[in-house]
């Protein structure tokens, strides 16, 4: 009877039907889970990062009035981050500074300056390298233009001084962007195609025919769709973890406070999936209008690189697009030990997206 009808029964009914349809889909299988763990295993396996600048800071007893300060600020593969104190402190032991240089007399005739470095475990190796490298090139260069006759203008000090701090990985900067991937590739493409297919092929039309309410249509579709890339970031984060340490600074805690950022990124990716579905004429139009909302966040996001690569001019536009959002939020939780409430600032312009972009689902999205 109709009175009988339960609508929860029927909306389960959905849900388990569309996962199993998800799970027969090998598009679906490739772009949320096996391409996520082929970049996984590769940068993992590589174990080198890929961050093209370097944060540093001086130490506040640096001497500026020498060639090497002037020349260290105008190089373009260094950024000089002004920040003293606890806060200077709190960014090196979490990696985000490469190392605080201090520049200073030596109160010899030869050299006359020496530098120490101040470092810390959580910074990648490989910055640490490249900054020392760049020192030798610069106090090199000064030394044929104007002290061709000494030994050497300045000796940095090679004891570099490390503070603790957790390791820093390749797998703890490339794993949340694959992540995010994976997210916006299934929350777009494919609640695009899957709604398209059943407004194309009439089976929501036969769903009306039903007792079923047309609410409980789409959240047993969404349904389906939320539980299969959960999974998919279960197995994507356990992978990076236990395979690759993949850092989870509390733990369990940690994994459930992604999961749970994981899980308000794909409702607002699934938005952007329910304007594709209603603004494509037919199947060959969902591609391009979904390219042209996931292709710029893959590549400006900070997914595959940091977005200090970029131009200054570009960076802007970069941390206007959700996906940054949900990268930064991620990496602070997962590798700096932040919380869900630490990240107010970027889960509140997620929020910000998933209300302008469910404004223009609910305008645009077509029954029929």
């Amino acid at each position: 009877m109709k009175g009988d009808y339960s609508q929860l029964k029927a909306m389960f009914a959905i849900t388990k039907g569309s996962l199993k349809a998800v799970f027969r889909s090998p598009s679906a299988v490739i772009f949320s889970i096996a391409f996520p763990l082929i970049f996984i295993l590769v940068f993992g396996f590589l174990g080198s990062g890929g961050k093209v600048s370097i944060n540093v800071a001086f130490d506040p007893k640096t001497d500026t009035a020498n060639p090497i300060y002037a020349s260290l600020k105008n190089i373009a593969g260094i950024n000089v981050v002004k920040k003293t104190g606890e806060e200077l402190k709190e960014d090196l032991e979490k990696g985000r500074i490469t190392a605080i240089i201090l520049i200073k007399k030596s109160g010899l005739n030869n050299p006359p300056y020496s530098i120490d470095l101040t470092s810390s475990e959580a910074v990648n190796p490989q910055n640490m390298q490249v900054l020392q490298s760049i020192l030798n090139a610069v106090i090199s260069g000064i030394n044929q233009r104007t002290f061709s006759q000494a030994p050497t203008y300045a000796l940095i000090n090679q004891n570099v001084e490390k503070i603790p701090g957790r390791i820093y990985r390749t797998i703890d900067f490339i794993l949340p962007g694959q992540l995010g991937f994976s997210l916006l590739s299934s929350g777009v493409f494919g609640v695009a195609f899957l709604f398209f297919n059943l407004r194309q092929q009439l089976v929501l039309k036969r769903f009306f025919a039903t007792p079923i309410k047309r609410s409980y249509i789409v959240l047993g579709e969404a349904l389906s769709r939320v539980i299969f890339q959960m999974l998919t970031a279960i197995i994507v984060i356990g992978v990076g973890h236990f395979a690759f340490h993949f850092t989870l600074v509390h733990g369990f805690q940690t994994f459930m406070e992604i999961m749970l950022l994981s899980f308000l990124a794909l409702i607002l990716f699934m938005g952007f999936g329910f304007i594709v579905s209603s603004v494509a004429k037919n199947e060959s139009t969902i591609p391009p209008f979904a390219n042209l909302i996931t292709l710029p966040q893959f590549l400006l996001a900070g997914t595959f690189f940091s977005i200090d690569a970029f131009p200054p001019w570009l960076q802007p536009i970069c941390k206007i697009l959700p996906l940054t959002h949900f990268n930064n939020a991620m990496r602070n939780i997962s590798f700096e030990g932040a919380s869900l409430a630490s990240v107010w600032n970027e889960l509140a312009i997620l929020g910000i997206w998933t209300i302008v972009v469910y404004a223009v689902a609910f305008k645009t999205f077509k029954w029929e």
